[in-house]
């Protein structure tokens, strides 16, 4: 099962990935592919909308069962904290001017 979480993506973008996965809620897509249709996804968004902000979280041969990839200007990260994967809210500073 693969997960993704996009932002900042043209519609067009979001469209091409309905032909893959299911969008139950806004920038939130869900679908079952081979790896290799997962990766050519995955590198299709980053080539066609390189300012977007991604995540993407599909099953895997870990501890937790899945892994996961950021692309882009996130507000969370993923960590790895001796082979698990944490998440990690970043916090963004707003310049006062």
């Amino acid at each position: 099962m693969v997960v993704l979480f996009i932002e900042h993506v043209l519609a067009g973008v979001r469209g091409e990935l309905t032909r893959w996965m299911i969008e139950p809620r806004a920038g939130v897509f869900v679908g079952n592919m081979s790896a290799m249709v997962r990766d050519k996804l995955w590198e299709s968004l980053q080539k066609k909308a390189p300012e977007c902000a991604a995540m993407m979280l599909y099953s895997a041969q870990t501890e937790q069962g899945f892994a996961v990839r950021t692309y882009g200007d996130t507000t969370r990260k993923e960590i790895d904290f001796e082979g698990i994967t944490l998440i990690k809210r970043m916090e963004r500073h707003i310049s006062q001017h």
